[in-house]
């Protein structure tokens, strides 16, 4: 109970909040991560067991319904042969079995729920890390990015305006270049003999799908 209280927790976790209050966001948000995955590990490990337990229960009930099976055709050998405190005794033990049988069968229908239980955590648990890994990668880069910005806020500030316009001039050259760049690729781009004959090829591809179609819905062909 102590493994799924700590499962229920992590599940139920804020991240946003815990980054808010967190000293070291990205500490804390692989720490998380880590937690959830050891987490992950023990619950992986009781579903294995659970799972091991039920089938050992499934194979007892099965060992003794087989025993009772067979008291019981001692049983009936014991009445033709007219020995019938024989088969008495015989007929208890049978009993005896059908009892263990089912109490067997109890047990492992528990445990059969218990497995179930613990596969559906192990599968919210799961699917819950992997959100939480996207969620802390995101959360990370949101932080670090924040960090860069306020540098540069700090850095244009000791810089002044100055230094803002001569960064300006500098982006608008780039983009100027780039744009020119670009222009120049698009003419320079010329349509291929191969290019045209894989349009042909495409266009006849089209038009002979076009006219199957057509035929299976008994339409005119165009």
């Amino acid at each position: 109970m102590a493994l799924l209280d700590r499962v229920s927790t992590l599940l139920r976790a804020n991240l946003n909040d815990l980054v808010e209050k967190a000293e070291d966001p990205e500490k804390m948000l692989k720490q998380i991560v880590l937690d959830m995955e050891n987490q992950l590990l023990q619950v992986k490990t009781q579903v294995a067991i659970a799972i091991a337990d039920e089938h050992l229960l499934a194979k007892k009930r099965a060992e003794h319904e087989k025993e009772a099976v067979e008291w019981r055709r001692k049983a009936e050998l014991a009445v033709q042969k007219g020995m019938d405190d024989l088969a008495r005794g015989a007929i208890e033990r049978a009993l005896s079995h059908d009892q263990l049988a089912a109490g067997f069968a109890t047990q492992a229908e528990d445990q059969k729920h218990e497995a179930d239980n613990l596969r559906q955590v192990l599968r919210k648990l799961d699917q819950k890390l992997s959100e939480t890994r996207a969620h802390c990668e995101m959360l990370v880069a949101e932080h670090r990015r924040a960090k860069v910005v306020g540098r540069a806020t700090k850095a244009r500030q000791a810089a002044g305006p100055e230094q803002d316009n001569a960064m300006d001039r500098m982006k608008s050259k780039v983009r100027t270049e780039a744009a020119e760049s670009a222009a120049r690729s698009e003419v320079m781009v010329t349509e291929t003999l191969e290019d045209k004959f894989k349009t042909l090829e495409n266009t006849d591809k089209v038009e002979l799908l076009l006219n199957e179609m057509k035929t299976r819905l008994a339409l005119p062909q165009g």
